[in-house]
């Protein structure tokens, strides 16, 4: 009997720009799984449940983008404890078969081992207090990253508190005290303003952090450190400027590596996933990336 070639997809709108099927395919290759194939497909929420439907048992797993992280859990059969707490699931592992074949479909988050592995790499695995700049779904999984690092206590600097809702819920069933401040509250020294921790996570999306670049930098202790999820361009001004002091500067592509390293092992089944092959894949391509705008 022939096996079934098995795929996988990453889904979202737009997705053109995705490093994940780079990633995916630089794994396939170091295991040796040439029957396999990564895609990048273009969906949205409206056609998320439609696209599911399609899918028969050659599928193995999904990954997917916001915001379909949290669109998708409604129409999961299980989800990870993690997964469920965070509120979003960047993966979906399909069991026993495909959804038109009526196989389980379990949702996993993979972007908090992400966040954490990236910031035990650069030696940042115990901090002593931890600022997060924005308040979307990936303040949410730092949150939690944060929580496995052994913090219990979060301060949140957004542009506007009223909108934090949702990532506050996010830390009371964590189990983590979030305190919440507006972008006007930020600084170093001054009375009445908001100190950052020793770590800074920036979770906000090119160029927003800009302006707070000079601020954070100055108000980092001398053993702080920075992890800024943008990967292109970089370094981001805030990036350089924590960088010109000396300290601690994590990007965001060991957080995209990692969380798709977690991926291939989740949709193979193999714990021998070949993470250098996939670091040299993601950043020849970042470069190339590059090369092809600055020409």
């Amino acid at each position: 009997m022939t096996a079934i070639a098995r795929r996988a997809a990453v889904l979202g709108s737009p997705i053109a720009h995705s490093l994940s099927p780079v990633l995916h395919r630089a794994a396939y290759a170091g295991l040796g799984l040439r029957d396999w194939r990564y895609d990048a497909i273009e969906c949205d929420e409206d056609g998320l449940a439609g696209l599911l439907a399609t899918m028969g048992q050659e599928w193995a797993g999904l990954s997917l983008t916001m915001p379909l992280k949290r669109a998708v859990l409604p129409l999961l059969d299980t989800v990870s404890d993690l997964a469920e707490a965070v509120g979003g699931a960047n993966t979906v592992v399909f069991r026993d078969g495909g959804f038109g074949d009526g196989g389980a479909r379990h949702g996993e988050n993979t972007d908090v081992y992400g966040i954490v592995a990236a910031l035990n790499e650069a030696g940042v695995s115990a901090p002593a207090g931890a600022t997060i700049l924005g308040g979307g779904a990936t303040a949410a999984s730092a949150i939690a990253a944060l929580r496995e690092l052994g913090l219990t206590e979060v301060a949140l600097l957004v542009r506007d508190p009223a909108r934090a809702g949702e990532t506050l819920r996010v830390a009371e069933r964590l189990g983590v005290a979030v305190t919440v401040s507006g972008f006007d509250r930020f600084g170093g020294d001054r009375a009445g303003r908001t100190r950052v921790g020793e770590l800074v996570i920036s979770t906000l999306p090119s160029g927003a952090a800009d302006r707070l670049a000079r601020d954070v930098a100055a108000a980092l202790p001398h053993k702080g450190a920075l992890f800024d999820v943008v990967y292109s361009p970089w370094p981001t001004p805030l990036a350089a400027a924590v960088r010109d002091r000396g300290l601690t500067v994590v990007g965001g592509f060991p957080m995209l590596l990692y969380q798709a390293v977690r991926q291939v092992e989740l949709m193979t089944g193999r714990d021998d996933v070949p993470v250098e092959a996939m670091r040299v894949a993601g950043e020849a391509e970042i470069a190339r990336r590059i090369a092809r705008r600055a020409g």
